[in-house]
């Protein structure tokens, strides 16, 4: 939505600085010295696969789970021994976490119980943290009443009564189908750009981070491979993880001889390779190796299966020499078909594993 419909608020969220934080469960490490510094007023994503530590670091960062070593800041101040009650955060669970037998009212309106706010400021506050959330009139129902997205937005109306200078979520929309999914993402970042929060976001689902982001760290294995703009972890990763992870990607082993990038089959590609050199990986993203008439790109190839995936058609292109590539195209072309195909846009990981 525009800017001008839906106003981004100067930024009232606090700024979390981790230091050097690990995490172990007895002689499993979980977290391995980790570090990095989240902005005030950041949409800022913990993205990886089952088991790299993103849940692990946002439950550390909310209290849920002491660290062995490291330290944890907001805004400057040491809460690494404070407990969650302390820190005046936010937290949205995966599975929401409402009390079934309680109305709407009354899960909202917890938080701001245990603070002991007067009773009229806690009717005030629940009705407008329903409105910012888009729900009206639901006060008296109770969960079991609502759908999987309206209690989602529950959830995150009880996380933001309470104001906040920190929202966390720990995979909020996992539960929801896809198209909803994406219709309350726009809803959540439009949100915490309204009123400026710090929220921290974890997910597996690389699309919904590239969408919703200011920033990404990457995770794997409890360390951070790339910390980054979601334009640079998408077309410059720092890593061989990151560019499979995120996206579809194309590799080819070879060696990068300067002017030149030699396959394992020895052709060579008359590519610039830059200061890499000797054994590397090339990477090129579907959509930005593109196809020319045969002769005319770097390397020929043949087309041996095409899909069609509703923006375009995939082809997968053989090189030779068991080698291929897929490449996007907005129209079908047959099998058999001898195509060139341009490399120009790659890039080269050097030696990574």
């Amino acid at each position: 939505m525009p800017d001008a419909i839906h106003p981004v608020a100067p930024a009232r969220g606090c700024e979390v600085n981790i230091q050097s934080v690990s995490k172990a469960y007895g002689h499993v490490t979980v977290l391995k010295d980790v570090s990095m510094t989240v902005q005030p007023g950041e949409f800022f994503t913990l993205l990886g696969p089952s088991g790299c530590g993103k849940t692990t670091l946002l439950r550390a960062i909310a209290g849920f789970h002491p660290i062995n070593k490291g330290r944890i800041e907001f805004d400057g101040k040491d809460v690494s021994a404070q407990p969650p009650w302390e820190r005046d955060i936010g937290f949205v669970f995966q599975n929401y976490a409402l009390w079934p037998n309680k109305t709407i009212f009354e899960n909202v309106a917890y938080g701001l119980r245990i603070r002991k706010v007067s009773k009229s400021e806690i009717t005030r506050r629940v009705r407008d943290a329903l409105e910012q959330v888009q729900l009206r009139n639901v006060e008296e129902r109770y969960p079991a009443e609502m759908s999987g997205g309206m209690q989602q937005r529950i959830a995150m109306a009880r996380a933001l009564v309470i104001d906040p200078p920190l929202l966390l979520l720990d995979e909020p929309m996992s539960n929801l189908d896809a198209r909803l999914r994406v219709s309350l993402r726009q809803e959540l970042r439009e949100l915490q750009q309204r009123i400026g929060v710090t929220a921290i976001y974890v997910t597996h689902d690389q699309e919904e981070a590239l969408e919703l982001s200011d920033r990404i760290a990457v995770m794997n294995g409890g360390v951070v491979e790339q910390l980054a703009v979601p334009e640079d972890i998408y077309a410059r990763p720092a890593s061989r993880f990151v560019a499979e992870f995120v996206g579809d990607a194309n590799f080819l082993e070879g060696n990068a001889e300067g002017v030149g990038f030699r396959l394992a089959d020895g052709r060579t590609m008359p590519l610039h390779t830059g200061e890499i050199q000797g054994a590397s990986t090339l990477f090129i993203r579907p959509e930005r190796l593109l196809m020319t008439a045969a002769g005319q790109g770097h390397i020929d190839a043949v087309v041996e299966d095409v899909r069609y995936v509703g923006r375009s058609f995939v082809h997968r292109m053989a090189l030779g020499q068991a080698l291929s590539v897929w490449v996007d195209a907005p129209m079908r072309l047959d099998n058999g078909q001898h195509m060139g195909l341009d490399f120009s846009a790659a890039t080269f990981l050097g030696n990574q594993p």
